[in-house]
């Protein structure tokens, strides 16, 4: 029940924060909000590039199988954090070297701090397995930051008073966090163990060198779209960027966590390969299945939800590169979660970084091509970036193929023809095709019921082991 509470709390995370970029979007002009999505992409960045490898050794190593080792993991954990800060407050003093107002830098280099300092302590909670604490948290920190962005947002409609008023949020979420965790101080402190540091170096910064690469990639599409089309003109892009990714990340990712850890399993057992084959085709199936009906979702009701929720300074944009954007979306979180798998399962680390660095090279050398080919049109550069990562994503078969599986069909067929039903009437649909729309999401969600009740027969059918 605890899991199932903290995976509640996770897409709670989600659905506010979808919402905070609804409402900022409608709040701010369009070249503030630009520059809002542009520092948020920045920050995310700077706080990946900095703390995520120590969350990656986090996830290796921590606890440890006693008290003992848990004080000593978490001393060395705390002094990595620290000398991340210090890198991010470094970084903060560069960028005023190339033209960043004092102020936006500083709140920059803290807000960044914030966002992978309460990460990383909402991870170390995870994995102590105090998900009661975890829920509490990853559902506060939601919930206070969306309220301290909006406030900003109300005091003064501009970039620099909305990103103070996240700075704000995260300070009380700081105290807040200091508050209920303060019971973790009482353990007995242990040295420093120059060794336990190295570990964590050497496993951390390979880990998290491909996801600062997967990061880099829409922060890269983001400033190619907006020196090619100006703040205003790529404000409608930039928000279908920072909408349309996210239930692809939500989705994919809540079901690789609570299914990866019986993958795992079954390739560290000694018996038999066909078993994880056929687990493996199961999982593959799974993620690819949900991808597609995902897809298949956000185009039927495109239309209607742009209408509704869209500012009309924005919609032509939004509109005229959401379905790249899906398709790119779609595409990169089956490449950064799903094609590694095995590369994962055999800790063949540099590979990970190789298909990391590869989706991010392809993604903005398909965007810049398409600059050259076709100018500054916004839907040309998504298609562009789109086509890239398809390419990426080819690189990543083959290397998933290197693990053998036994993928199951039906479930991912029912889902692809939900899709295509379902940017068929998108397709044709006009601003007064309501018919078409209401077509599109009948055929299509009855095509995603079939595929759901495929994964329901495929996940309850029997294993038959033959060791």
């Amino acid at each position: 029940m605890a899991k199932i509470v903290a995976l509640g709390a996770y897409f709670y995370q989600a659905v506010i924060a979808f919402g905070l970029l609804i409402v900022v979007a409608h709040w701010l002009e369009p070249a503030d909000y630009a520059s809002y999505s542009l520092f948020i992409s920045i920050c995310q960045f700077a706080a990946i590039a900095a703390f995520e490898w120590v969350r990656f050794a986090c996830t290796r190593f921590y606890p440890g199988p006693d008290a003992e080792s848990e004080a000593a993991e978490r001393r060395t954990i705390l002094i990595e954090a620290v000398a991340c800060a210090v890198l991010c407050l470094i970084a903060a003093g560069t960028s005023l070297l190339f033209g960043v107002p004092p102020v936006v830098a500083l709140v920059g280099g803290l807000v960044s701090i914030a966002q992978g300092g309460s990460d990383l302590h909402l991870t170390m909670l995870r994995f102590r397995q105090d998900f009661r604490a975890f829920s509490v948290l990853q559902g506060s920190r939601a919930t206070i930051l969306a309220a301290g962005t909006l406030a900003g947002a109300l005091v003064s409609p501009s970039f620099l008073s909305t990103v103070t008023g996240l700075f704000a949020g995260y300070a009380a979420y700081g105290l807040l966090a200091f508050l209920l965790s303060r019971r973790a101080a009482t353990h007995p402190a242990a040295a420093l163990d120059g060794a336990r540091f190295r570990k964590h170096v050497v496993y951390g910064s390979v880990s998290a060198g491909a996801a600062t690469a997967a990061m880099f990639a829409p922060l890269a599409l983001k400033a190619i779209l907006t020196s090619a089309l100006g703040a205003t003109g790529a404000a409608g892009a930039l928000l279908a960027l920072d909408l349309l990714q996210r239930p692809f990340v939500l989705i994919v990712s809540a079901l690789q966590a609570i299914q990866y850890p019986e993958i795992v399993a079954a390739h560290d057992r000694a018996g038999d390969s066909s078993d994880l084959a056929r687990q493996l085709g199961r999982y593959y199936a799974l993620l690819t299945s949900f991808a597609l009906m995902m897809a298949a979702g956000i185009f039927a009701v495109l239309l209607p939800a742009a209408w509704l929720v869209v500012s009309p300074d924005l919609q032509r944009g939004f509109l005229a590169t959401a379905p790249a954007i899906i398709v790119l979306s779609l595409v990169r979180t089956l490449t950064q979660i799903m094609l590694p798998t095995p590369l994962h399962l055999r800790q063949r680390l540099a590979l990970i970084l190789l298909l990391a660095v590869a989706d991010c090279a392809l993604l903005s050398l398909g965007a810049l091509a398409a600059l050259t080919v076709a100018g500054a049109d916004d839907a040309a550069l998504a298609w562009g970036s789109a086509i890239g990562a398809i390419l990426a994503a080819l690189l990543g078969l083959r290397l998933m193929s290197s693990l053998a599986f036994d993928f199951s069909w039906p479930p991912v067929l029912f889902a692809a023809a939900g899709l295509g039903a379902a940017v068929l009437a998108f397709s044709f649909s006009g601003k007064t095709g309501y018919v078409t729309i209401g077509a599109g999401i009948v055929f299509g969600g009855l095509l995603c019921l079939l595929a759901l009740n495929q994964l329901r027969l495929m996940m309850r059918a029997p294993r038959t082991n033959t060791a």
